[in-house]
């Protein structure tokens, strides 16, 4: 899906004059040091983080992302029509979560959080709105095409029991997780070397500024000001 024309290309962002930061595939000493060098303010690291121990993810769930990682058996795919917004999102394939095929068919579709629903106009001129994720029925009858319901996950009720706050129905249906992480898993395994029982944002913070240079800089730039 992504290709050499995904690649940003550094230099001219920096040509610009404008402060940014790398996203993406970058979350370690060395390309903090390198994002650094071409000019970039900093990095946005997500994956790291989202494995610390004080992340909110699911413990039981962290568990056996953290064993995958140490057995090298992990896998992150980016599903192209998971996300009812049409975005690109990343899976992490974990058995009894939304990413099976046998979990995914087995919940009734619905739509009941609504953080990601689309606003469109409806005919008497107000505004409406729909989620590819919901009843196929429901979203037909507001203008949506079929086609573009296949595949779609709901995840605001994913996320949600990712963090252990999946809603149970009446029925009994307890929401499934939907987990999501980066690709680049590089980050993770060497913390993993460093902490085998865990680490915290602290120290996940400290290994991103482990090189003698980058602690420098962090010491003379300090703490952001406020807005």
């Amino acid at each position: 899906m992504f290709g050499p024309r995904d690649e940003p290309d550094l230099q001219k962002i920096a040509k610009a004059g404008l402060p940014y930061w790398i996203a993406g595939g970058s979350g370690t000493p060395e390309m903090l040091a390198a994002a650094r060098e071409a000019g970039a303010r900093g990095i946005q690291v997500g994956t790291v983080f989202a494995l610390c121990s004080d992340s909110g993810l699911d413990p039981e769930i962290r568990a056996r992302l953290l064993e995958g990682i140490a057995r090298d058996e992990l896998v992150v795919h980016t599903d192209p029509v998971a996300s009812p917004t049409g975005f690109p999102f990343k899976v992490v394939d974990v058995s009894g979560t939304m990413s099976d095929a046998v979990s995914y068919e087995s919940r009734e579709r619905l739509c009941d959080l609504g953080y990601l629903r689309t606003p469109f106009a409806k005919a008497d001129g107000s505004i409406g709105f729909r989620c590819a994720g919901e009843p196929v029925h429901m979203y037909v009858r507001k203008g949506g095409m079929e086609d573009e319901t296949v595949g779609r996950k709901c995840l605001c009720n994913g996320l949600a029991a990712a963090v252990g706050m999946g809603q149970q129905r009446r029925t009994g249906y307890q929401e499934l997780p939907i987990v999501t992480l980066g690709s680049d898993l590089q980050g993770p395994r060497r913390m993993i070397d460093l902490h085998p029982g865990g680490w915290t944002a602290a120290e996940a913070i400290e290994w991103m500024l482990s090189q003698p240079l980058l602690a420098k800089a962090a010491d003379l730039e300090g703490p952001p000001s406020a807005p």
